[in-house]
């Protein structure tokens, strides 16, 4: 993700404003992020994919294999332990 400050952002509106047509840019005030500016497209995707939620349990098996199967960054070891297989019901 492109990053640029408040002040960078102001200064070369156009390029980030064609930049977030390819890719969010994170803007930051004071070190912080603040707002992140991105395509339309990429807005209504995210907001769509939101509204797709599912329970666990009726995901299909490809994906809960998928993921078991998936590793954990090494920051995360708590929850580095694998899944426990999935009963047939």
């Amino acid at each position: 993700m492109a990053r640029a400050t408040a002040l960078q952002f102001q200064r070369k509106i156009g390029e980030y404003q064609h930049r977030a047509r390819r890719e969010p840019v994170e803007i930051t005030r004071h070190g912080r992020r603040e707002l992140v500016l991105m395509s339309a497209d990429h807005y209504d995707w995210l907001v769509a994919a939101s509204r797709r939620t599912g329970r666990t349990a009726e995901a299909p098996d490809i994906v809960v294999d998928a993921v078991r199967r998936a590793l954990m960054d090494s920051k995360r070891k708590r929850h580095s332990q694998p899944l426990a297989p999935r009963s047939k019901s």
